[in-house]
C-alpha cells in the first residue's frame, strides 16, 4: 500500500460518508414532510366535518335529533350506504360528539361544567386510534377510480 493509496481511502470514506449523511437527511426529510401533510390533511378533514355537524347541530330540536344529525352527516361523508358491526360502533362513538356539541349550543348551566366538544372528539379520535389500525381521518381517503372517457 502506497502512502497515495492510504489518502485516497480516506477521501473515499469521507466522500460515502457525506453521501449517506445526505441519504439519511433526505429520508428523515421525506418523513417529516409527510408526517406534517398528514397532519394538516387530518385538521382540515376535521373542520370541515365538525363543521358539517354543528351546522346540522344547531337546527336540532332535541338531543335524539342532533346525534342523528352528526351521525347523518358523518355516514355521508364517508359515503356509508349500508351497515356493518364497526361502522354501527363508529357511529354509537361519535354520538357522544353530536350530544356535547348539542349541549354546547344549549343556554349555559351554572351549576354543570361547560362542555368540552374537543375533548369529546379528542376522545373519540384516541378510541378509534386504540381500536384500528389507523386514524379515523384516514377513512376520509377516497379512491376516485378513473373512468375512460367515451365520445359517442
Amino acid at each position: 500500500m502506497t502512502p497515495a493509496s492510504s489518502f485516497l481511502d480516506t477521501l473515499k470514506d469521507f466522500a460515502e460518508n457525506a453521501g449517506a449523511a445526505e441519504e439519511a437527511l433526505r429520508r428523515e426529510f421525506a418523513e417529516r414532510t409527510k408526517r406534517f401533510a398528514d397532519e394538516r390533511a387530518f385538521a382540515y378533514r376535521r373542520y370541515n366535518l365538525m363543521r358539517s355537524v354543528a351546522e346540522a347541530v344547531a337546527t336540532a330540536e332535541s338531543e335524539e335529533i342532533a346525534v342523528a344529525a352528526g351521525n347523518g352527516i358523518l355516514r355521508t361523508k364517508l359515503g356509508w350506504d349500508s351497515d356493518s358491526e364497526a361502522r354501527t360502533e363508529t357511529l354509537s362513538r361519535f354520538s357522544a360528539v353530536s350530544k356535547e356539541m348539542f349541549a354546547a349550543l344549549a343556554p349555559p348551566d351554572d351549576e354543570a361544567p361547560p362542555p368540552d366538544v374537543l375533548a369529546v372528539l379528542r376522545a373519540f379520535e384516541d378510541w378509534y386510534a386504540e381500536t384500528h389500525p389507523q386514524s379515523f381521518w384516514v377513512l376520509f381517503e377516497h379512491y376516485m377510480p378513473e373512468t375512460p372517457l367515451v365520445d359517442f
